[in-house]
């Protein structure tokens, strides 16, 4: 295993102006994300865990360059996703792909599901032949290349959770951002998931960033955690250290939500 970072997150800062209430105030600014700072290398899982509102899906937006901080920097395989040209961040997507907490909503209801997979493909390689690639995707998440054919509203929830999963990983990438990818799933099909996810880690040597609010889950499968609340990261460490000698308060708070 490689002991240079895939993705290094420096002291990144992230702050929203509110809507103005009154002519006569200045708006009001939240601080969604303060200092965070975290390292991970490939072929380890990072937990980021905390309740709503705590920050953890607003730093996956800024790991994905969906969003830029105000303050820090994120590192990927080296370089300042921020500071990438509109071209260059482009052909770096394909090294890190999300799957979100919908899988019925981040799927075109119209479109087959071979078509909503092939739609990091088509960014990349517009005009190509995907279907080879398309078919390996599905096979590697447990599906088979026929389903391709078919429309989302014809899979079960766990099943669809595998086409998002399988639209991830069509580019190869280096690095899966899971922001609650388990969360709307029951907890048979959850296990499943969640087992899915070790088996590509294994096989494809993946870093993933686990975003979750249930410590239950993360502590089955992450080698590291982070806990967040309000922003603010107040713990970090390896995940067994953390699940048995937690040293906040507010850890040992979700522990006990978590019946841990």
């Amino acid at each position: 295993m490689s002991t240079a970072p895939l993705l290094s997150v420096e002291n990144v800062t992230r702050r929203y102006r509110m809507p103005r209430d009154t002519l006569l105030r200045a708006p009001e600014v939240l601080t969604a994300v303060e200092n965070a700072s975290f390292v991970l290398r490939a072929g380890e899982t990072m937990g980021i865990v905390g309740e709503s509102g705590s920050g953890k899906s607003t730093l996956a937006r800024m790991v994905m360059a969906f969003e830029a901080p105000d303050a820090g920097r994120i590192l990927f395989e080296g370089q300042d996703i921020n500071r990438m040209g509109a071209a260059d961040l482009r052909r770096a997507r394909q090294r890190f792909q999300m799957v979100f907490q919908d899988p019925f909503g981040s799927l075109d209801p119209r479109r087959t599901v071979a078509w909503s997979i092939a739609e990091p493909l088509r960014a990349l390689q517009p005009g190509a032949d995907h279907r080879p690639r398309i078919d390996e995707a599905l096979s590697q998440v447990g599906l088979r290349p026929a389903d391709g054919l078919r429309y989302p509203h014809e899979f079960s929830g766990g099943q669809r959770q595998r086409i998002a999963i399988a639209r991830a990983i069509v580019t190869r990438p280096a690095l899966l951002v899971a922001d609650e990818a388990v969360s709307a799933l029951d907890v048979s099909v959850q296990a499943q998931i969640l087992n899915l996810l070790m088996d590509l880690q294994e096989e494809l040597g993946l870093g993933i960033l686990f975003i979750s609010h249930d410590l239950a889950v993360v502590g089955c499968m992450c080698d590291h955690l982070l806990v967040m609340q309000h922003g603010k990261c107040l713990e970090a460490g390896p995940a067994g250290r953390v699940l048995r000698a937690p040293a906040h308060d507010y850890t040992r708070t979700l522990l006990t939500a978590a019946g841990m």
